[in-house]
């Protein structure tokens, strides 16, 4: 799709990645509605500052209700607990699948009518080399990213009737608060990460893979499990 004049909601928009394509889509001609759990938290200039939670129903159909011209959802907002899923909280385990992979859901639901009828668009889901590479230290975030991966594959499918791609955005440690403790020269620059994101979108990819590891990963799933 073309940027130049899209309607995006970005979740997430007020830090990390999420403010990166925030800025980038104003620059390439975007109406930008920069959504967070504290707008007043938005600080970029040429947006409109968004309250949305992904955990709560009621904020995800008010912002709908609001970005009611929206062309372009990317559902960017979530978190990274570090918890293991058998020896981890539960409760963590829970909400890194609520946030990641039932919020993105939720908002992709109420936005869905909302592309549709302003003529069709986009969906962005970004996701993580985690959806395809499962350490036990990080299981639960690792899970709901694969179920995330899952859940962008099948709204591809379901979506594409309705006029509205649906892209995935697959990336290793990017130089945000959530990598703080991975030494830098193994993170990405998340400005890089979102120009290749917004270049996927206008070439209609349905997936981005926006390093070295995460490519290596993904053709390594081609490999059969006594060869890799």
């Amino acid at each position: 799709m073309e940027l130049d004049n899209a309607v995006a909601v970005v979740t997430g928009a007020n830090r990390g990645l999420g403010r990166r394509l925030a800025t980038q889509l104003v620059e390439r001609g975007a109406k930008v509605y920069a959504a967070a759990r504290r707008p007043e938290s938005v600080d970029l200039a040429g947006v409109t500052p968004l309250l949305l939670d992904v955990t709560d129903e009621e904020s995800i159909r008010a912002a709908a209700r609001v970005a009611s011209d929206a062309t372009l959802l990317v559902n960017n907002a979530g978190i990274s607990t570090g918890t293991p899923l058998l020896a981890g909280d539960p409760d963590a385990v829970r909400l890194e699948m609520e946030t990641n992979f039932f919020g993105p859901l939720a908002v992709t639901r109420a936005f869905t009518p909302v592309i549709e009828g302003n003529g069709g668009g986009a969906v962005l889901n970004v996701l993580s080399v985690l959806s395809w590479l499962h350490p036990a230290g990080l299981g639960a975030y690792a899970a709901a990213k694969a179920a995330a991966w899952a859940l962008t594959d099948a709204a591809r499918e379901e979506l594409a009737p309705r006029g509205i791609t649906v892209s995935a955005l697959h990336v290793g440690y990017m130089d945000t608060d959530m990598a703080r403790v991975i030494p830098a020269e193994q993170k990405t620059d998340p400005a890089d990460v979102a120009a290749q994101a917004l270049d996927g979108i206008e070439r209609g990819l349905p997936e981005i893979l926006a390093d070295d590891l995460t490519r290596s990963v993904k053709q390594g799933l081609a490999l059969a499990p006594n060869a890799a």
